[in-house]
């Protein structure tokens, strides 16, 4: 028995895992096979069976969907022979133990490469977005092509060619994008089987994957008690590797979060205006009103954009018709926490902070949308 194993396996996608079963009896056989798979999946009762032909050998294949990061550790395969009178069954061993990493999910890294090299985002699900103007980066004058803006037409050019042409403007480029990740015990919370961090970490690589084909330089600080990783800005070939790098290592802890020493060392590192995108869970106005002061000394120096979570599992509370007293309490604790989450909102924007409030499901698509949105703005 032989298994095929990837270098990498990747967050919240299905990875198919190859198995050879080989027969080198002269009469055919049949296996019950036994693969010691990584605890993250809780496999208690992982069992295959097979029919092998005689001198044959064959394929055979199951799937595992990881949804935490980290390194998965696969044990020995088990095999349970018997032949056809299936009388006796003997147990073969192969030690065929290995580590196999887990990284953020790329399942979109293609999609979205081609989708912001120009403008079909309705392609993604994404919001079209309508852009208030050209920068003031001049490139060129070209043939004009079907889906150009008439108010790009440059008539003196038109007239001398004697065909249509028009000015080609560039947006603006290589602008600092950093994205802040909240480590705290506010994201250890569970949706759908991944953490809130790890949804975090899904959206902040597509979002950096994004700005560095735009050109941008993207960046990346983590954060809890203290300050752990930081990743300066760049452009580099080798940028996205590295924040992925950056990223798979990541885990949440049980601490409070210090804005203050991410607010030391934002200062102290990043001189230049950038626009700074916040990844944290804010329950309570009163969570917000202890870290306000220090959301407002980050907006005075940079473009902020802070970055939270609905609360999915209240919403079918708050939909229900509660017919007891129970529910009727349960109910109104539900539209409250809801309340509170849009007054966050409001309240960040009433200090010049933008807010977004999301699903973890739409993280990622709200946040690459009010990327480009800030770019085709030019907010920055």
């Amino acid at each position: 028995m032989e298994r095929a194993l990837p270098e990498r396996m990747h967050l919240d996608e299905d990875v198919t895992i190859p198995v050879v079963l080989k027969n080198r009896y002269p009469f055919p056989v049949n296996i019950l096979w036994i693969d010691e798979v990584p605890v993250q999946f809780q496999e208690r009762h992982f069992q295959k069976q097979a029919s092998v032909p005689a001198d044959k050998h064959i394929t055979v294949s199951y799937t595992l969907h990881p949804l935490t990061r980290g390194v998965y550790h696969f044990g020995r395969l088990l095999g349970y022979l018997k032949g056809p009178i299936g009388l006796l069954s003997r147990r073969f061993q192969f030690e065929a133990h290995a580590m196999v990493p887990v990284y953020p999910s790329t399942l979109l890294l293609k999609k979205y490469q081609l989708l912001a090299l120009n403008d079909h985002t309705a392609l993604a699900g994404m919001k079209k977005i309508r852009r208030l103007g050209h920068s003031m980066e001049f490139e060129q004058i070209r043939e004009y092509i079907a889906g150009d803006d008439v108010r790009t037409v440059n008539w003196k050019a038109t007239a001398r060619k004697g065909m249509p042409m028009v000015n080609n403007y560039t947006e603006t480029k290589s602008q600092q994008v950093y994205c802040l990740i909240d480590k705290g015990r506010a994201m250890k919370m569970p949706f759908e089987g991944m953490s809130l961090l790890d949804y975090s970490i899904n959206a902040a690589l597509m979002l950096m994957h994004v700005a560095l084909l735009k050109q941008d330089k993207a960046g990346l600080i983590t954060f809890s008690a203290a300050v752990d990783d930081f990743v300066p800005a760049d452009n580099k070939r080798t940028q996205l590797h590295q924040l992925m790098e950056a990223l798979y290592r990541q885990e949440t802890d049980f601490q409070e979060c210090n804005y203050e020493a991410l607010t030391v060392q934002l200062s102290r590192k990043v001189s230049r205006r950038s626009l700074v995108l916040l990844f944290t869970n804010f329950e309570t106005i009163h969570a917000l009103e202890r870290q306000l002061p220090y959301l407002r000394n980050l907006a005075g120096r940079h473009l902020l954009c802070v970055v939270f979570f609905e609360n999915t599992a209240l919403k079918s509370l708050r939909e229900d018709q509660p017919e007891t007293l129970e529910g009727v309490y349960v109910k109104t604790i539900a539209d409250q926490f809801d309340y509170e989450k849009k007054q966050i909102v409001k309240e960040l924007r009433r200090h010049g902070i933008m807010a977004m409030l999301t699903t973890p499901r739409q993280l990622t698509v709200e946040v690459v949308n009010h990327y480009l949105t800030i770019k085709s703005r030019h907010l920055l």
